[in-house]
Parts: structure tokens; C-alpha cells; sequence
């Protein structure tokens, strides 16, 4: 049998099980960083097929790297798989899909790759919604070696490929004052006022910023009663840029005007922010490599407009470790935006479970194109070089 039909006939064989750990997932959201039971289900899965399971991982409870295959000798094929929810919607942005299908992958490609001399890695990777679980395994080098990174990401209208991502922060302020009774205001400090000068500063720094940067921001916290002055308020942003070596002078500049809001009232100022998340740098070779095997599957694809609108994601760390890329395959859900009940329901559907197969089968033929063509490994890595690498240390 043609390796490739090989691997199609592992997918749909795994089907029952792909579909069940997709709603599994799904049925029970956890947060970044105590997706206990998700991990656990995949750690059984990839056992049942023979992958040796690492976990916690680079230090994170809920991370993992399952490895079948000789590491280090020959073609190392990796994959990535995303499971954590977000803080009130759940499953709304399909990474139940993700971790089922990055499964599907690294199990379909092992077998059709057995008794040859190569790797298949697949990296449980979590928190990508909050504190950026690729980029603690990124730093600790986890990627590194891998002949490629992959994953997809499911979208609600869109099958795409080669669409990049920005660089992205969140920041915490919280200001801290003194309590005081409206009618005396000045026995206090105004910790709600300290919050006010930080936007109206904001507002009038962003002219100064590069003209793709972007910074939403919201007051979590600005006191209790109109007639008590506010010893406690507390705000947040999300910061993002079209490359980190922006993003970084910009949360300079946030934090030179949050200690100046605190100057300005007296207030005691904290501020935090979440591990900088870099842009994507998608791999070409791969990625046309990825885009055929799906036209192949019957699914065609699309490469993004030159003035796309991009959200952000820690893969954007792998893609400077690693070539790298993150597709989007369709749910025919036109109006689902991610973060969404709309797309939380749509990632438990019947085309949901298609997309996990087609994922399944799509990742793991491409990889097998990268193991079995040194050619392709050549151009993937000439890419890299020449576009992602330079970025890795900024």
C-alpha cells in the first residue's frame, strides 16, 4: 500500500477514538495550565500506540513531549497540540479539534514510518490562550533539532495557509492608594484616578506607535462606592505589534507612563506582564507541501491577502526554533468568530469531526513528505534561515 493511503486508512481507522478525545476535550473545558484531564487522556492514547510519554515537561505540569521513533537519528518530525479553554466560553476556539488531530497525526505518520530510522514528537503544549505555554518549552529548547513544527488551527469560513500571526503582550497595572471619605477627599490617594491618567496617556501615545501595533485595554477594578475614594484599582491590556523587537519599546513605553500615572496621585504602583509572544514566521516549503496534501484530500486552500487582519499565538516562538506552520481549515461556519459560543459550538459538530480527520491525514502526509524528500528538508531549512532565524534572539 502507497504510504500515504496507509496513512488515510490509520486516520479513519483511529476515527472513533480521535472523535471521542475531541469531545471529550470539549465536554470538559480546562483552563491554561490545569488541563489535568485533557493531558491524561491523550498521555493513554499515545501509549495505547506505543509512543514514550514525558510528563510534566520543561518544568510545566500539564505539558508533555511523546516520542516514537529513534530521537536524534534521522528525519525528527514534530507536531503540536493545544487543549486549553478560555475563562468562561470553554471550547470557543476549537482546541479540543487541535489536540484530537495532532494525535491522529503523530500516531498515523509512526506507524506508516515503523522499523525506519526518523522520529515523530508530538509536544502537548498548553496555556496558549493566557501564558504562552510554547514559549517556556521554546526557551528550554524543547524544539530545537526538529526538522519541522506543525499543527492546525480550525476557522470558521477560511481554508488558509502561510497567514502569519502578531507579536503579542498582556499587561496587568494595578494602582494602590489610600481609602478616604468622598467629602474629605484629600485624606486620600485616588487610586481610580491614577488608572484614568494611564488611558488618557495611552490615548495619547498611540500615534507614536508603529502603525500595525494595537493595544485594548480594560479598568477590572475601580473602587466600591462613589462616595469613598478608591484605594484599589486595577486595569489590563493586550499589547501586540507586528514584530517583537516593536512590541518590547512599546511595553517600555507603558510602564514609563504607569509610574507616572502613580507619581501623579501618590499611589503605589505593580505591573506585570505575560512572556512576549513573537510573531509567526510561516515556513513556504511547508506550507505548499501542507496545501497540496489537502487539495490531494479534496479540501482546497487559499493563501491569505497581503493586508489580512492577524491574531496572535506562542507558535510564533517554535517558528523562530523550527520550521514551522499553523493552516486553518474551515468549519463552514461563516459568522463563528473565534472566542465565541458560536465557534465553541461549531468545534463539536459533524464538519468538526471531519476537519479532525482531514487535519489528521493532511499533517501526517506532509509530514511524511518532509521525512522521506531531502530536497524538501533543503528548501524548508533555506526558508528558515532567511526568514525566521534571524528573529530568535532580539
Amino acid at each position: 500500500m502507497d504510504p500515504k493511503q496507509k496513512i488515510a486508512a490509520a486516520v479513519e481507522r483511529l476515527a472513533p477514538e480521535l472523535t471521542a478525545l475531541s469531545h471529550e476535550v470539549h465536554a470538559h473545558p480546562e483552563l491554561g495550565m490545569q488541563e489535568r484531564q485533557a493531558v491524561a487522556w491523550q498521555k493513554a492514547l499515545l501509549e495505547k500506540y506505543g509512543f514514550v510519554v514525558e510528563n510534566p515537561c520543561c518544568g510545566l505540569a500539564t505539558a508533555y513531549r511523546a516520542v516514537k521513533g529513534t530521537p536524534g537519528k534521522g528525519p525528527q518530525i514534530g507536531f503540536l497540540a493545544e487543549y486549553d479553554a478560555l475563562n468562561g466560553l470553554g471550547h470557543a476556539c476549537g482546541h479540543n479539534m487541535i489536540c484530537a488531530a495532532s494525535c491522529g497525526a503523530a500516531i498515523a505518520l509512526a506507524e506508516a514510518l515503523e522499523g525506519r530510522e526518523g522520529a515523530v514528537v508530538l509536544f502537548g503544549t498548553p496555556a496558549e490562550e493566557t501564558s504562552g505555554g510554547k514559549i517556556v518549552m521554546a526557551d528550554a529548547g524543547a524544539f530545537d533539532g526538529l526538522d519541522c513544527a506543525m499543527m492546525f488551527h480550525p476557522s470558521s469560513s477560511e481554508n488558509l495557509v502561510g497567514a502569519g500571526s502578531l507579536a503579542v503582550t498582556d499587561v496587568f497595572v494595578e494602582f494602590h492608594g489610600t481609602s478616604a471619605h468622598s467629602s474629605r477627599p484629600a485624606l486620600g490617594v485616588n487610586a481610580l484616578t491614577s488608572t484614568l491618567h494611564l488611558f488618557a496617556a495611552v490615548n495619547a501615545q498611540l500615534h507614536l506607535w508603529p502603525n500595525k501595533s494595537k493595544i485594548n485595554g480594560i479598568i477590572t477594578a475601580g473602587g466600591t462606592a462613589p462616595n469613598i475614594i478608591p484605594e484599589f484599582s486595577a486595569c489590563a491590556f493586550s499589547m501586540r505589534a507586528e514584530k517583537l523587537n516593536q512590541l518590547r519599546p512599546m511595553y517600555a513605553d507603558l510602564e514609563r507612563m504607569a509610574r507616572a500615572a502613580a507619581a501623579m496621585t501618590g499611589a503605589e504602583l505593580k505591573i506585570e506582564h505575560t512572556p512576549f509572544c513573537s510573531e509567526r514566521y510561516p515556513n513556504r516549503p511547508l506550507d505548499e507541501t501542507f496545501k497540496a496534501n489537502m487539495e490531494a484530500l479534496g479540501e482546497p486552500m487559499s493563501w491569505p491577502e497581503p493586508d489580512r487582519m492577524s491574531g496572535s499565538s506562542d507558535i510564533g516562538n517554535v517558528s523562530v526554533r523550527a520550521p514551522s506552520i499553523h493552516p486553518y481549515l474551515s468549519l463552514h461556519a461563516p459568522g463563528a468568530a473565534g472566542h465565541t459560543p458560536e465557534l465553541r459550538e461549531a468545534s463539536v459538530s459533524s464538519r468538526a469531526d471531519e476537519v479532525v480527520l482531514l487535519a489528521a491525514k493532511g499533517l501526517a502526509m506532509t509530514g511524511l513528505d518532509v521525512f522521506q524528500s531531502s530536497e524538501l528538508r533543503a528548501a524548508m531549512k533555506a526558508d528558515f534561515e532567511r526568514n525566521a532565524l534571524p528573529n530568535k534572539v532580539r
